[in-house]
């Protein structure tokens, strides 16, 4: 079994996460996966953007605001 880091983006609405997870690669079943304990911060952030909760979700992540690009 060996681990390898990964950043995984959420964008909810006009907000964008960046949070850092390891994969894990088995050389049995379903693999590569992720520990319950990701799966709950991504499911964290993603709670969080919905309801605006900026500050929760930046203590899990690292949270951009998407703008617009006229041109």
């Amino acid at each position: 079994m060996t681990k390898r880091p990964l950043t995984k983006l959420i964008h909810v609405g006009q907000y964008a996460a960046e949070v850092d997870v390891e994969l894990i690669d088995a050389d049995k079943g379903w693999s590569p996966y992720l520990s319950l304990e990701d799966a709950a911060r991504l499911d964290e952030v993603r709670k969080a953007l919905r309801n605006e909760d900026i500050k929760r979700a930046s203590e899990l992540a690292r949270v951009f605001e998407l703008k617009p690009v006229s041109v």
